[in-house]
């Protein structure tokens, strides 16, 4: 059964499919997965590290519309969140989503020690994937899933992260081969 929002997020979502390769934006799959674990795990809080134009947070969002959650959401480029930030107005879930601009490194590090997430996704610069895990390790909640993009597609890149994921016990992790790859990390420890 394919997921149906409402007139508006469905158009939105089609024109930023649209522009998928210059925004870099999740395959509709991926977008589809997203929402069904939120809503899986009745996530209360979620941080996606990498904004871009909105696409994968509207998916997100919507779900946490359901669960009633919030979304904290980081974008390193400006020009990037405002064109997110206006798709989330038309789209009705600004009032959830806590934008944040700026490195997301620096940004985390910020963070007070109460800031605690049920869920991430990231989708950012592949290079620092290991660096945001540790960093956000801290404020993750007990049971929290993680799920990282271009698992399969930046292989090389993200290598370090994967090797974080194996080697630390507190998490079981899966590669999903959607276009791209995520990978799907749950803390069961």
């Amino acid at each position: 059964m394919d997921i149906i929002f409402d007139t508006v997020t469905e158009e939105t979502l089609i024109e930023l499919e649209k522009t998928q390769k210059d925004f870099w934006n999740v395959p509709r799959k991926t977008g589809v997965l997203l929402n069904m674990f939120v809503k899986m795990m009745n996530a209360k809080s979620v941080l996606e590290i990498g904004t871009s134009n909105g696409y994968s947070g509207l998916w997100l969002s919507k779900a946490l519309k359901e669960t009633d959650g919030r979304l904290t959401t980081i974008e390193f480029y400006e020009k990037r969140q405002s064109i997110a930030i206006d798709n989330f107005k038309k789209c009705g879930v600004l009032d959830i989503i806590r934008p944040l601009q700026g490195s997301a490194c620096e940004i985390i590090k910020n963070f007070s020690e109460e800031e605690k997430f049920d869920f991430v996704f990231i989708d950012a610069n592949k290079r620092e994937y290991v660096e945001y895990f540790n960093l956000i390790k801290p404020h993750l909640t007990e049971k929290a899933m993680i799920v990282a993009d271009n698992i399969i597609s930046h292989a090389e890149k993200v290598k370090t992260f994967v090797d974080a994921i194996d080697a630390d016990n507190e998490f079981q992790y899966a590669i999903v081969e959607v276009p791209g790859g995520i990978l799907t990390a749950y803390r069961s420890k």
